[in-house]
């Protein structure tokens, strides 16, 4: 998996290139959240589930099912004030799909793990990309702080965090542009 601080950076980078004015402070850390959560599912260690199990890590949780259930959630709970079906309400159900599923995708990309259950609950089959640039991180803070973690984070500034500010960048210039007409 890439770091939970790249994951959060594709967040960061989504919301300045795609949020639409005056989206409520809540939104932020919304965002991260949902870019984040899928790797709670490490948590399955503690309590014995083994990684290849349905609820293990990179299981159902970094699915585009979970990605899509979690994303009605955050938008009923902390959007209610949106009129269901209008603009501003699709925005933040396909606004949090995407982040929530880009957490399996991206992790589809690196090239260590048994793969990500992507199709979960219809096929606990796990996938890789036939192109897997991205260092797989290690679990845990120790090991993360390793001379593997230093190069996990080379790896994630290159094929993560470069893409990703690009794109911020980018989007920045254009609704500038956009915003003198």
């Amino acid at each position: 998996m890439p770091s939970a601080i790249s994951h959060a950076a594709v967040a960061a980078a989504a919301g300045i290139a795609f949020a639409p004015q005056g989206v409520p402070s809540r939104f932020w850390p919304l965002a991260l959240a949902c870019s984040v959560l899928p790797d709670a599912d490490v948590i399955a260690f503690a309590f014995g589930i083994p990684y290849h199990h349905y609820f293990g890590h990179r299981g159902f949780f970094h699915s585009l099912f979970f990605a899509l259930i979690l994303s009605l959630i955050v938008t009923a709970v902390f959007f209610r004030e949106e009129m269901l079906f209008s603009g501003r309400w699709f925005f933040y159900i396909i606004f949090f799909f995407l982040l929530t599923a880009s957490h399996g995708i991206i992790d589809a990309f690196t090239n260590g793990g048994l793969g990500i259950a992507l199709f979960s609950p219809l096929s606990n089959e796990r996938y890789f990309f036939p192109w897997t640039p991205i260092a797989v991180s290690p679990i845990g803070i120790k090991a993360f702080l390793s001379k593997w973690g230093c190069f996990v984070l080379k790896s994630e500034l290159m094929w993560v965090w470069l893409p990703v500010s690009i794109l911020a960048a980018i989007s920045t210039v254009i609704r500038k542009v956009l915003m003198r007409f």
